[in-house]
């Protein structure tokens, strides 16, 4: 059975200050991560406890468990390496910035939506930039929690974590300000590359329309 692993931050904890703090950065890597990669391992091990027991009846909870925990251990993978010491600005000159200006009308429009999507999200969750595979188009979208709320064939290119443990320490409440801080460090060649990779990788696999 394979097992999940926490990744190592491609940056140090201190490095994407002052927009997010070190202390955050540690927590949030080293102790949540970490527990939802632990939380989908453990699913992954009493779901095959079941099926070698034959005792099914917690089937639903462990599918929910393993939902919930592996949702978190992605989110926060693809979460990491959205940000850079070096980032900001906004994309330019490449097939990203095109595709921001054919389906959002301009990075501002995308940006403003973005900023709503996220600072909108009733509890937990994430805002969430995806490829859309079946309309063949950029699309936002609100993820509660790590795992509800959005659609089959749609690849995430560019994450906002929206728990309070991601910006509380830092921004108590005020979510619009972590929002507006993220955009200072998010890489955008990153989002390009997640870009290029879920256009080729879902093409011609959906025939849906």
């Amino acid at each position: 059975m394979a097992k999940y692993t926490l990744p190592d931050l491609p940056y140090d904890f201190e490095a994407l200050e002052p927009h997010i703090s070190a202390k955050i950065m540690e927590l949030h890597h080293d102790k949540h991560h970490q527990a939802y990669v632990t939380g989908a391992n453990t699913a992954l091990d009493q779901l095959a406890e079941a099926r070698d027991s034959g005792n099914l009846a917690n089937v639903n909870k462990l599918e929910k468990d393993l939902a919930f925990n592996l949702g978190g251990h992605v989110n926060h993978s693809i979460f990491w390496t959205n940000l850079s010491p070096n980032g900001g600005g906004r994309p330019e000159g490449n097939e990203l910035a095109a595709a921001i200006d054919e389906f959002f009308g301009g990075f501002e429009k995308f940006q403003a939506h973005f900023t709503a999507a996220a600072t909108g999200i009733q509890g937990s969750g994430w805002a969430v930039l995806s490829w859309d595979a079946i309309g063949e188009q950029l699309i936002i979208q609100q993820l509660f929690d790590q795992q509800s709320n959005t659609a089959q064939g749609t690849v995430p290119i560019f994450q906002l974590d929206m728990w309070e443990h991601a910006f509380y320490l830092d921004y108590l409440n005020v979510k619009a300000d972590y929002v507006k801080a993220v955009w200072n460090i998010a890489d955008w060649s990153n989002v390009q590359e997640r870009f290029t990779a879920a256009r080729e990788k879902t093409a011609g696999l959906l025939v849906l329309s």
